[in-house]
């Protein structure tokens, strides 16, 4: 069962926790950077309730994020930098973590049912942008520093594992 909106802190982190070594599991031996994005986003999707999209857009040109694999309905197949949330995350480098959606006035409304939204930019160890990880959920003030936290440390992982794929 996927974890709610309103449980506990400590099961937040307990259900990371297990995520996590699900998702470290399945990608042992994975060289396929479509299939770890692709299996990264079924993993997070499946365990939390809250996170109504799930996906990756990839870096492929110096100013364009274009749709890599999510999880939920139809997302924005494109997002010019530094448009959006996502295009925040990707600018600044930083992880934006928007309690409501409609205090945010360069959101890009991908689905009308959105209402807060965590973005984590993919880096390489040496720094370089791959792509970002937009989780968007339907209720307001649905992630908090634990979600911000634990993803950041999954994109980290993520992107040192696949350092070498090659975008602009």
């Amino acid at each position: 069962m996927a974890l709610a909106v309103d449980a506990p802190i400590d099961a937040r982190r307990a259900c990371y926790a297990e995520v996590e070594a699900r998702i470290h599991s399945l990608l042992d031996g994975e060289d396929d950077w479509i299939a770890a994005l692709a299996t990264v986003a079924a993993e997070l999707h499946g365990a939390f309730d809250y996170f109504n999209w799930t996906g990756f857009y990839r870096l492929t040109t110096p100013t364009l994020l274009v749709i890599g694999p999510y999880q939920g309905g139809h997302g924005c197949l494109r997002i010019e930098l530094p448009r959006g949330v996502c295009g925040a995350a990707a600018t600044t480098r930083r992880t934006q973590l928007v309690t409501d959606v409609a205090d945010f006035p360069a959101h890009i409304a991908c689905s009308a049912s959105t209402r807060s939204e965590i973005v984590v930019p993919l880096l390489t160890p040496d720094a370089r942008l791959l792509g970002v990880l937009d989780v968007d959920s339907d209720t307001v003030g649905a992630f908090s520093s634990v979600d911000q936290e634990c993803l950041e440390r999954i994109c980290s992982d993520l992107s040192a594992r696949f350092s070498r794929v090659s975008n602009p």
